[in-house]
């Protein structure tokens, strides 16, 4: 039962990889594009995590929180280069 809804998720959780990805290439503008760039890291890592579920293992569970940090920190720099046009002050 388990392994199905894992199945399922997975599947899931692709599909929106695979809208996401859409959105990234096809956004009418850049702001657009940064909100769908954080929203296929934000699923990447669900994905990593449901690996870390099915798999039974606590390392995807560190590389979700790895990737999440470094997901976040991307973010923020694109939304200050788009804001003023350079990232450092």
């Amino acid at each position: 039962m388990i392994a199905t809804a894992s199945m399922i998720a997975v599947g899931a959780v692709g599909l929106s990889l695979a809208l996401t990805l859409y959105r990234l290439l096809k956004g009418p503008d850049a702001p657009d594009r940064v909100l769908a760039l954080d929203t296929l890291a934000i699923n990447a890592i669900g994905l990593i995590v449901l690996f870390g579920i099915i798999f039974a293992t606590t390392m995807y569970f560190e590389v979700a929180l790895l990737f999440a940090m470094v997901g976040f920190v991307t973010t923020v720099a694109f939304c200050k280069f788009l804001l003023r046009g350079n990232v450092i002050e």
